[in-house]
């Protein structure tokens, strides 16, 4: 069995979320999904509109993925890939080269980005519209 890793925020889910989580399935057979608790985004100076436990529940909803665990710290990657035999390491390509280091344990992969969607640009678009209904 090919174990398929990738991680990520995963909030406002979106199609390019969905294609990603396919096309990381796709790489093997059994696909964990890291994703990042409240506690490390708010490390990261994110916030994010959904909890980590609504977060979870969602993306353990998605046919593609096999288990979801609790994203904590940015030096659990290479336990994790040890820890579950992980012989694939997914991310988006907005990451290319980042995780290089980890490729004396598995293969690391880049995914190519689905154009014209992003959190950020779903969450740009939300302020633009709330900016209009409280301006008119």
């Amino acid at each position: 069995m090919k174990t398929v890793l990738t991680y990520g925020t995963f909030d406002l889910l979106h199609y390019g979320h969905i294609n990603l989580l396919k096309r990381a399935k796709a790489l093997g057979d059994y696909l964990i999904v890291g994703c990042s608790t409240d506690e490390f985004n708010a490390i990261k100076n994110k916030h994010s509109f959904y909890t980590f436990e609504n977060r979870k529940r969602v993306l353990e909803a998605i046919k593609y993925v096999d288990l979801v665990i609790p994203e904590n710290d940015w030096e659990q990657k290479r336990k994790d890939i040890q820890k579950y035999g992980v012989d694939v390491f997914v991310m988006g390509d907005d990451w290319q080269n980042k995780f290089d280091n980890l490729s004396d344990l598995c293969e690391v992969v880049y995914l190519t980005r689905t154009p014209d969607i992003s959190t950020t640009m779903v969450k740009s678009y939300i302020d633009r519209r709330d900016a209009v209904v409280n301006n008119s």
